[in-house]
């Protein structure tokens, strides 16, 4: 029974590698860290900074789409909603974060 106690243990000078080994252990985690970071989490940063600016450079007059799919030129808004003109009498109101982005065809006052 008391050979079987001395097998369980380690040998003397702990035989895990010391301080040392946690180290190595750690190395291949902050890589990880470091990739997801580079590919993944800073350009959703940056793609939201973005978006965060062209909502508040929005006027009247940008000719915008929605995310429902909707072209219209924008003749109204405020801090939550757009109203749009999208026909000669057709006007919506929608939520300013439902703005995809702006359109690049010229507006209807432009070519006037």
């Amino acid at each position: 029974m008391i050979d079987l106690a001395y097998a369980m243990t380690q040998p003397p000078g702990g035989g895990s590698g010391g301080p040392g080994a946690f180290l190595i252990q750690l190395v291949p985690m902050i890589a990880i860290f470091a990739i997801f970071f580079f590919l993944l989490i800073r350009p959703q940063q940056k793609q939201r900074r973005d978006r965060e600016q062209m909502l508040a450079r929005l006027k009247k007059g940008d000719r915008i789409v929605t995310t429902g799919g909707l072209i219209g030129t924008i003749i109204n808004l405020n801090e939550q909603t757009v109203t749009l003109r999208i026909a000669d009498s057709v006007r919506v109101e929608c939520l300013r974060s439902a703005v995809t982005g702006l359109h690049g065809g010229r507006t209807e006052q432009d070519s006037a």
